[in-house]
């Protein structure tokens, strides 16, 4: 059955019928708009577009992957202000011979995410287009703190991340390879690929510590850095070295990190006849480098922060770099961001409109 057979209004019901109870909101699912409740007198907002050959692709991810990725892109936006997040709206448009179970897939993908993240899916709309389009606006609940802008930070400040950084990259680079069963040691990245899974509560974790400034990973650390420094007028170094073991540097991963596996497997897709070294796969700037993944590749949606000197971080912060005074001209967007004290060779992260 697709959705054009069971019609708009049948779909809606069909999607309803599998959302859990929504007890956060006033008014959810089934009027005009919904009605939440606000007990901060302020509301966080963000949205995404997700589009079908863009973002996701159905022949590569199944429609929970689609709906969780959905989810967790606009969630963490406003865990990145130090919200907790509390509702989600879905607007879907697609094709009229979209099977139902794709949709109710989705639906329960939305869902799985929402309740892991300690929200509801509150309302929507649905229309019909060519392909499959998603725009989902997050919704969260600042509980009296202020919100942590990119604007805060501040000469001096520690950054660090709370949460994995390049492995959807070497995900997504798998999958591109052929790579769509993947094996056991290539799964874990293939899955933050598909369902990225935020640490949500370190947003408001980090809020509380006092983080001055502070931004989820969508388009590569570099690149979302340098939003940071740039809205904060200030010099941000990143340390390769103190990436976190397993995740990250080079240096610091052994010969089986399945990063250093990506990046090997990778390569010899791009050339057979490709030096297969890992430490070289790990090391150069390339299209198959573990240390091109961690510092440019996005959709881990792990967050950054800036803190003042001394704070006392929870094991699931890592001090990754620090923030020094800009010299004139370094606010200019991704050129504010430094690797070990120099430029980064290649582009910083994604950019939906560069060459």
């Amino acid at each position: 059955m697709t959705v054009a057979d069971l019609g708009e209004f049948g779909l809606i019901a069909a999607i309803q019928a599998l959302l859990p109870p929504d007890t956060s909101s006033v008014v959810g699912v089934g009027d005009d708009a919904a009605v939440l409740r606000a007990p901060d007198g302020r509301m966080a907002a963000s949205t995404d577009l997700l589009i079908e050959g863009r973002h996701f692709r159905r022949d590569t991810s199944s429609a929970l992957d689609v709906g969780v990725k959905a989810a967790a892109r606009s969630l963490v936006d406003v865990a990145a202000m130090g919200a907790v997040p509390t509702g989600l709206l879905v607007a879907l448009a697609a094709p009229g011979d979209l099977p139902v179970s794709w949709a109710l897939g989705l639906a329960r993908g939305l869902a799985q995410e929402c309740a892991r993240a300690g929200a509801s899916v509150v309302g929507g709309d649905t229309a019909r287009a060519s392909s499959v389009l998603l725009a989902v606006t997050g919704l969260g609940d600042l509980g009296g703190r202020a919100p942590v802008l990119r604007s805060g930070a501040v000469p001096g400040d520690l950054v660090a991340v709370a949460g994995p950084l390049g492995r959807a990259a070497a995900g997504l680079a798998l999958l591109s390879a052929g790579m769509t069963v993947p094996p056991a040691w290539a799964a874990p990245l293939v899955a933050a690929q598909r369902r990225p899974q935020p640490p949500y509560d370190a947003g408001p974790e980090a809020a509380g510590l006092g983080a001055t400034a502070m931004i989820d990973i969508s388009d590569g650390l570099l690149a979302d850095l340098g939003h940071v420094a740039a809205a904060s007028g200030v010099l941000i170094d990143v340390a390769s070295a103190r990436l976190s073991p397993g995740n990250l540097s080079p240096g610091n991963l052994s010969p089986g990190d399945p990063l250093l596996t990506a990046a090997r497997t990778v390569r010899a897709h791009i050339d057979p006849t490709a030096h297969r070294d890992l430490t070289d796969c790990g090391a150069s700037p390339g299209p198959a480098s573990a240390l091109a993944w961690v510092l440019t590749g996005g959709e881990d949606h792990a967050l950054a922060a800036t803190f003042p000197p001394g704070t006392a971080l929870p094991s699931r912060w890592t001090v990754i770099g620090d923030v020094r005074e800009a010299p004139e001209g370094a606010g200019v967007l991704g050129a504010a961001v430094l690797v070990d004290g120099q430029a980064w060779a290649g582009p910083a992260g994604w950019d939906h409109f560069s060459g």
